[in-house]
């Protein structure tokens, strides 16, 4: 399938979850067998391409991408987890949301000194989410050059702030506007 035809797979739900945010939602994509294929495969080129020697996704629909594009390639998955949710020793990072703060964390052991770990994640909006990943993997001592995603909303400026975390970005898809 074509980048184009995948992008006619995401519904987009107006005034969710507040009014005037056009929610991209990806369970439709998801949803076609095809389409999930085509996405995986997409991903998993640049993955492969990147070197990586493990994927990182962020939970949840990270979780979704990450997974099938580890086993695809047969690369370990890391997840990304939110605070509280891990039931070994964890590491963490706190990062601002727009109205607030939240927590990442992870298993320091799922990482190997110098390992090259790619991120991957559904939807790339202000980059707060993948900025703090890529801090608590490089804290764990991986090493992040790399990020893959399905859809990026480029008026938001998510590819910028990873870029200023020295971090590389490819999106399968965009979607102006919020």
């Amino acid at each position: 399938m074509t980048p184009q035809e995948l992008k006619s797979l995401v519904r987009t739900i107006p005034d969710f979850p507040i009014e005037g945010i056009q929610f991209r939602d990806i369970t439709t994509l998801i949803g076609n067998g095809e389409g999930f294929a085509a996405t995986v495969e997409w991903l998993a080129d640049r993955v492969s391409a990147s070197g990586a020697q493990a994927i990182a996704g962020m939970e949840a629909r990270g979780f979704i991408f990450g997974a099938a594009v580890s086993a695809k390639l047969a690369l370990p998955f890391l997840p990304v987890r939110k605070s509280g949710k891990l039931p070994c020793d964890t590491i963490g990072v706190d990062y601002a949301l727009e109205y607030g703060s939240d927590r990442l964390e992870m298993d320091p052991a799922s990482v190997t000194e110098g390992q090259l770990v790619a991120m991957v994640d559904d939807l790339l909006a202000t980059g707060g989410t993948a900025c703090a990943t890529a801090e608590l993997l490089r804290k764990a001592g991986a090493r992040v050059e790399h990020a893959f995603f399905v859809i990026d909303l480029p008026d938001l400026g998510g590819a910028t702030r990873l870029k200023d975390c020295d971090v590389a970005v490819e999106a399968l898809m965009e979607f102006e506007g919020d």
